[in-house]
């Protein structure tokens, strides 16, 4: 079912129709580009600035469409100045890959996913992280506002390298938070459950959650995987191998006072919010092809997933860090849909 426009809502609450009105115009006038690994694998494309997830009409045909569709490319400071917030609702910068990092050891990250969309075969298309052996954790932008059909998405598990040796899993359900897109932003995740339960192997393991209480403060080293872009623009090459980079947890009020500077728009507008988590440094961060990853920390031995890949103003800039959905902001809602493990 269709939302209400992004606009509307906007003009509804604060009277600034005539502001969406105009961004809107700048948006159509956007060319749409490609800001994951849509293309042939390892066909680099030029550098392109970073894109930002708008509407799109749920896929009719073989649906890597769905995500060509929604991505239109905008600069964050235009945005914030014109509605004074960022990401604005419906338009989340799109987060994505691995810059800075290095190819992950074998097998060290069990419950990482690839999420396949159907085209001339199955591509890569965002991340997740198995959290129950028949749910998947991602991010709400990979799907958009409206219901994608699981009939044309897969998801791999227990795999090094993309494309080498697939065995690729059915998806019965796709549920994307009920907040994504509303006013308030953020909800920037979804959960996927399988047709079946995985086997648990060695190979293949859930992730743990971490308990509400847990804040993960500033300094904390954690670590971001997935197979996205090396650099902006750039996919990985073959042989496509899993990447990972340690990235430091930056403090919700330092992260938005980063992201503001440059901007036009006053410091007491929030862009971090606080269902976000920063991480990240200059040369060290997520790019395209990664959203939806998990971003997990290690508390007292076990590795908790701390945050879900969401957005970020280019990659690995400085004074931009990544920007993650904050996964115990979620928790509650996660567990109405995937029952508890006893």
């Amino acid at each position: 079912m269709a939302e209400e426009s992004p606009a509307g809502e906007v003009a509804a609450g604060t009277g600034q129709g005539e502001v969406w009105g105009s961004l809107w115009g700048r948006v159509a006038k956007l060319q749409v580009q490609p800001g994951r690994t849509h293309g042939s694998p390892g066909t680099p494309s030029p550098p392109a600035p970073h894109p930002l997830q708008t509407p799109g009409r749920p896929p009719a045909a073989p649906p890597c469409s769905f995500q060509m569709l929604n991505l239109l490319v905008l600069a964050l400071p235009l945005l914030v100045s014109l509605v004074h917030t960022a990401p604005a609702p419906g338009q989340a910068l799109e987060r994505a890959g691995i810059v800075g990092g290095k190819e992950a050891p074998g097998h060290k990250w069990p419950w990482q996913v690839s999420l396949r969309c159907l085209d001339q075969y199955w591509k890569h298309f965002c991340g997740g992280s198995l959290i129950h052996p028949q749910w998947v954790l991602t991010a709400a932008h990979c799907f958009g506002p409206e219901k994608a059909d699981p009939l044309y998405i897969r998801v791999q598990l227990g795999e090094q390298h993309l494309y080498y040796q697939d065995r690729l899993l059915l998806v019965s359900r796709i549920i994307v938070h009920p907040n994504y897109y509303d006013e308030v932003n953020g909800a920037d995740i979804a959960l996927l459950e399988l047709e079946d339960p995985v086997n648990l192997s060695s190979h293949v393991q859930p992730v743990t959650l971490p308990p509400a209480s847990e804040t993960f403060p500033k300094g904390t080293r954690c670590w971001v995987t997935g197979w996205g872009d090396v650099h902006s623009g750039w996919p990985l090459p073959p042989p496509y191998p899993l990447k990972q980079v340690r990235v430091p947890i930056v403090e919700n009020s330092e992260c938005d006072m980063q992201y503001h500077l440059g901007l036009s728009t006053g410091d007491n507008i929030p862009i971090v919010r606080d269902d976000m988590l920063c991480a990240g440094s200059e040369g060290h961060d997520s790019c395209q092809g990664d959203s939806g990853g998990p971003l997990v920390c290690r508390v007292n031995g076990t590795w908790l997933q701390a945050g879900v890949v969401s957005w970020g103003e280019g990659c690995a800039l400085p004074n931009r860090p990544g920007i993650y959905t904050r996964v115990t902001h979620y928790l509650d809602w996660i567990h109405q849909c995937v029952p508890r493990e006893s």
